[in-house]
């Protein structure tokens, strides 16, 4: 199970390492938290079944405090910054500073981001920060279960956020950029193996690949940072 913000890289790294060891995936996509029954905690809940979850970093720890995951199986896989997009065709916003940041979504008619980390982070806590959490009530709202540039991409929604790993496989859109480093919320994405895994060693050998050397120039090209002093 994979959630949003690793799946371009996996979809990558899996077949590679399939073709090396003889391995077959069956993969199931889902957010890392959330009410919505797709999302990896929810899944686990309910009783279904994974060799490996790969998730935001907190949500992992989060099951493996409830009793879900092996504790020794955590890897760190990779960071996660949050970008923007905007629709095909469409001019380019400043975003490259903070107060060009925050001009762009006062002018903007509507705005999307995610029900995961980064949308968490930016109805909560970017918002205020800009000081424009009241304005921003009527016209920003948080996308579930979908890619925030697909809603972009239709036209719905003028600009929408997420991480830059799930904003970059989408068509129909223009990356803008990555907003600015002072108010940027970095999500760390990591991985494990559930306590129920059906084939525990296999699921340990694959996280020792995602988190080696070998797979980085794949994280790097998919909008993902390699973990600092791996």
């Amino acid at each position: 199970m994979t959630s949003g913000g690793f799946t371009a890289a996996y979809r990558q790294l899996a077949p590679k390492y399939a073709a090396t060891t003889g391995d077959t995936f069956d993969t199931i996509l889902g957010p890392s938290m959330g009410k919505t029954p797709e999302a990896i905690p929810n899944r686990l809940d309910h009783g279904e079944s994974a060799d490996v979850v790969i998730m935001v970093g907190y949500a992992l720890d989060d099951l493996i405090k409830r009793g879900k995951v092996i504790p020794s199986s955590r890897v760190e896989l990779a960071d996660s910054r949050i970008g923007m997009v905007v629709r095909s065709g469409a001019s380019k916003p400043d975003i490259g500073t903070v107060e060009a940041l925050k001009q762009t979504l006062l002018s903007a008619k509507s705005v999307a981001y995610s029900d995961s980390a980064s949308g968490v982070y930016i109805q909560q806590q970017l918002f205020r920060k800009l000081g424009i959490e009241e304005q921003m009530k009527e016209k920003a709202r948080m996308v579930p279960k979908i890619p925030v540039a697909s809603v972009v991409a239709n036209g719905q929604y003028e600009i929408g956020f997420q991480q830059v790993s799930e904003l970059l496989p989408v068509p129909g859109v223009t990356f803008v950029g990555r907003i600015p480093e002072s108010v940027q919320s970095i999500t760390r994405y990591a991985a494990g193996v559930p306590v129920n895994a059906p084939h525990p060693a296999q699921a340990k050998q694959f996280l020792e690949y995602l988190a080696s050397p070998d797979a980085q120039s794949v994280v790097k090209a998919t909008g993902l940072d390699p973990v600092a002093n791996r």
